[in-house]
């Protein structure tokens, strides 16, 4: 799952990043309501953490343009101000939840899950397709007892793949929600994670597979 961050607070947002990765996001982080629209368009995202003190275009304008734009991406908005009258603003803009700095981290991550799971995410500890499963606390893909540890971006790949089994997912939308859609990262690094995933298959004896469409992506099969 990939969240975008706008935040002007370049350490915060930095900050934020490392929580959220930690927690197995993919995460982008821009720093004025520009660039955070321009980011927020491409519809890429599961959640945006929104600041609504921003340069160039504040927060609930940004969140105005959106949902004019029918992007429907779950909002959460920041704010360093408890006024009761910028938590109307904001909720009348179309944003799903409010949270006022500073914050506990356990609550920022709570609220970001519930946003999520009202998108119809799935946000459980664990996949499972056919005879494997994806857990997201270890990093590890198992079979009957036996387990196999990913990297990162191993992890976030197969995630992917698990939450849509079947489904073909195109090259172009790996890179977009793992690497950013601004990445310069080519197609062949998708290819390499791909291989080493089913070396790991193949270590797990799994009847699961990962079928390729030549030129277009990967998709999960078997496990039946």
């Amino acid at each position: 799952m990939k969240i975008l961050i706008v935040e002007d607070e370049v350490a915060l947002a930095e900050a934020l990043s490392e929580i959220l990765k930690r927690n197995k996001y993919a995460v982008d982080a821009v720093h004025d309501g520009e660039d955070g629209l321009e980011y927020a368009m491409t519809g890429i995202y599961d959640c945006i953490i929104l600041d609504i003190m921003l340069p160039k275009m504040n927060g609930i304008d940004v969140l105005r343009i959106l949902r004019s734009k029918h992007i429907s991406t779950p909002v959460l908005l920041l704010t360093a101000k408890s006024d009761i009258e910028d938590k109307i603003n904001g909720l009348d803009s179309g944003a799903d939840d409010f949270l006022t700095k500073p914050f506990v981290t356990g609550e920022l991550l709570a609220r970001v899950r519930a946003l999520l799971r009202r998108k119809g995410e799935v946000v459980a500890d664990q996949f499972t397709f056919g005879d494997i499963a994806l857990n997201k606390s270890t990093f590890s893909l198992s079979r009957n007892g036996q387990f196999v540890k990913l990297s990162l971006k191993e992890y976030q790949i197969m995630e992917m793949m698990m939450a849509n089994p079947r489904q073909l997912i195109p090259k172009e939308r790996f890179i977009e929600k793992i690497w950013g859609y601004e990445s310069d990262v080519e197609y062949n690094n998708v290819e390499v994670y791909i291989s080493f995933l089913r070396k790991k298959l193949t270590v797990l004896e799994s009847t699961v597979v990962i079928r390729t469409a030549r030129g277009i992506g990967y998709f999960l099969e078997g496990g039946d």
